[in-house]
């Protein structure tokens, strides 16, 4: 009869004092922690390359410098151009689990909270469904053409040269469902106009577009409000 090694037996995940062994007992109990009140914040451990990673942010939100955690890198894609990287950001323990909270907080509680959660391919898929866990709700991938196996429901919208267009499965969203919308950074707001417009179309309420990031000078957070749209972000660069 072979036996578990006592080094096996500790790599395991507690929430509430039971053991979990496999990474959907991690979500599952994550999600259940979420959901046992507003206000609480989910706490669970799991072995990282023989280390302990605790998730439960002992930093608010409020306090933390989402910008200083953003790097910026001049002339790229164009001379010109200064591009904000989310992915140092992300790679943040701390300021990851700050900006997923800090995106959640107006939410949880509130009495006409969103009911899913939607996000943009490809960035708006990392904030998007880590605020979902972290509400206790569905995530709606929005995706590029050709990505989704089943009848689609689609927009399309203007680029700077030429379009793109985004979908939805037929059926994902009922009438009348609230839905956030998130991603990592709104500029000009093509692509969140497109995003709000054809959620609409499929019969959404949306309750709020939540960024980490905005570049207020190039118009997007106005052209939301133009909608009747809620537009929140976590933090603001000037310039392109």
């Amino acid at each position: 009869m072979r036996t578990q090694p006592d080094a096996a037996k500790k790599r395991s995940v507690r929430n509430s004092g039971v053991p979990l062994r496999n990474s959907r007992s991690i979500a599952v109990a994550l999600a259940a922690t979420i959901r046992t009140g507003a206000g609480e914040r989910p706490s669970c451990r799991t072995q990282q390359g023989g280390r302990r990673f605790r998730y439960s942010p002992g930093v608010s939100p409020a306090s933390t410098d989402f910008r200083s955690l953003v790097r910026t890198i001049p002339d790229h894609p164009k001379p010109g151009i200064q591009f904000r990287d989310i992915t140092t950001l992300i790679a943040d323990p701390a300021g990851l689990a700050s900006a997923v909270d800090a995106l959640a907080d107006p939410h949880l509680g509130a009495a006409e909270g969103p009911q899913v959660v939607a996000g943009i391919e490809a960035r708006g898929f990392l904030f998007g469904t880590a605020l979902a866990v972290r509400l206790g709700l569905g995530f709606l991938p929005l995706r590029k053409p050709g990505k989704l196996p089943g009848e689609t429901l689609g927009r399309d919208y203007h680029l700077e040269y030429g379009t793109d267009r985004i979908e939805l499965h037929v059926g994902a969203i009922r009438p009348g469902q609230r839905v956030l919308r998130v991603d990592d950074l709104i500029a000009t707001g093509g692509t969140a106009e497109a995003a709000v417009l054809l959620l609409r179309e499929a019969g959404a309420e949306v309750v709020e577009c939540a960024f980490v990031i905005d570049l207020p000078d190039l118009g997007g957070t106005t052209r939301l409000e133009k909608l009747g749209c809620s537009v929140r972000s976590l933090c603001a660069f000037p310039g392109e």
